[in-house]
């Protein structure tokens, strides 16, 4: 499997030798950046795979680059910050970015998350994302009946639950925010509408997690959003 090639986007010189050695070291190609109109130009011309991007940038915000570079391209965005409030992830999310890292981070959570966003760039291009039916592990989706399924048994999922597991299906792998999902679900942001998020995501996972040695498949981020994972092993 061919590795992506990553865009780093980080003035702190020790934090940017950091990841570029470690990339190295583990085979990926890269390129740096160090400010952020550098790397909306860099995005453009020379089309990286993954944007690993610092927010406090000393020329504009990452947030701005998000901005700019959602304009015209879905390259997927991890965020690196020492940003941590919850608010601080929120509008990185709402705005574009696939996933949010907070420093200091460890070496082996970084590279988990360019595996992470690795297979759900490897399941955009086989098309698996925009196919009748999506497979995740022992779960199957098939869009065009409606039907759930998990191995052998088929799961009754409301209306609700239904709409709400093809959201995180779409998404494989990224984190959405509770405001992206409830606008997809209901077509609002209500603080009402957030806390009936939390009913049914309990509702769904209950039924997603019913059987024996079935997988965990949604990642909750406090104060944030969920996350689908994508289980290994996807043809087991």
């Amino acid at each position: 499997m061919n590795k992506p090639s990553i865009l780093v986007v980080e003035d702190d010189v020790p934090v940017r030798c950091l990841i570029t050695t470690t990339l190295k070291t583990h085979g990926y190609k890269y390129l740096t950046a160090s400010n952020g109109e550098t790397a909306i130009m860099m995005a453009t011309s020379h089309n990286p795979d993954i944007m690993l991007l610092d927010l406090g940038l000393p020329d504009i915000d990452g947030i701005e680059v998000i901005r700019s570079v959602r304009t015209w391209s879905n390259l997927p965005i991890i965020v690196l910050s020492a940003r941590s409030e919850d608010s601080d992830k929120i509008e990185a999310l709402d705005n574009g970015a696939d996933d949010y890292l907070t420093k200091p981070f460890s070496v082996d959570e970084l590279l988990a998350r360019l595996r992470v966003t690795q297979r759900r760039l490897n399941l955009l291009a086989s098309d698996g994302i925009n196919s009748p039916v999506f497979v995740n592990g022992p779960l199957k989706i098939d869009f065009s009946a409606g039907c759930v399924w998990l191995g052998e048994n088929e799961l009754h999922l409301t209306p609700i639950e239904y709409k709400l597991l093809c959201v995180l299906a779409h998404n494989v792998g990224k984190v959405l925010t509770h405001t992206s999902i409830t606008q997809q679900i209901w077509g609002s942001t209500q603080e009402n509408d957030i806390a009936s998020l939390r009913v049914y995501m309990a509702s769904l996972r209950k039924k997603l997690e019913r059987y024996p040695d079935a997988p965990h498949l949604i990642q909750t981020h406090v104060g944030v959003g969920y996350r689908m994972l994508r289980v290994e092993n996807d043809e087991a």
